[in-house]
């Protein structure tokens, strides 16, 4: 089982589109994707399975995107219910999931952490925890802040578009996830 945790910087910095990238790129993965968020959504269960694909949420992208399933995990008192989540998706499934909370909670596999184009922009306090934990991060062609800004080690993946994973990022993931490339 694979667990790949994207994380951000802020709000409309591209997590959602790079976890639908990443989707669409490892379909030999046949990922759970799982958005978790800090509002219920109206939502009686703090675990709820998304069943249309489409443009209209971040969990109907993720199916659109060729996810098998996709799931909204809404956080209680500040947690994510991993115990509900883990009884949702069972044993052995992959999972992609969105979130810069999850690493306190969650040991993952690989975790990519998404930059605001803007370096200057402050990000999600969230995000610097997230960010010491990060695998590798991932920021838009020509919008990548200095290294020595970023005090990080992890590679640095610049993407023209996070949709389209490029084919160094996509070696350097199914390197570290230890899988062959699908044909």
């Amino acid at each position: 089982m694979a667990i790949l945790v994207v994380g951000g910087s802020g709000k409309h910095v591209g997590k959602t589109t790079l976890v639908c990238g990443l989707i669409a790129a490892l379909v030999e993965f046949r990922w759970t994707a799982v958005k978790v968020t800090d509002h219920d959504h109206g939502k009686p269960d703090p675990v709820w399975e998304e069943t249309a694909a489409g443009p209209e949420t971040d969990t109907a992208r993720y199916l659109e995107a060729g996810a098998c399933r996709a799931l909204l995990v809404a956080k209680k008192n500040g947690r994510i219910p991993l115990r509900a989540l883990r009884k949702t998706t069972g044993p052995g499934a992959h999972l992609i999931l969105e979130s810069n909370s999850i690493l306190s909670q969650l040991r993952q596999d690989l975790a990519l952490a998404v930059l605001a184009p803007d370096a200057n922009v402050p990000g999600k306090p969230s995000f610097s925890a997230f960010l010491r934990r990060a695998d590798a991060m991932v920021v838009r062609a020509g919008a990548a802040p200095s290294r020595s800004r970023l005090h990080a080690v992890a590679p640095l993946f610049e993407l023209e578009h996070f949709a389209r994973i490029s084919p160094p990022m996509l070696a350097w993931l199914r390197m570290k996830l230890q899988v062959a490339p699908h044909r």
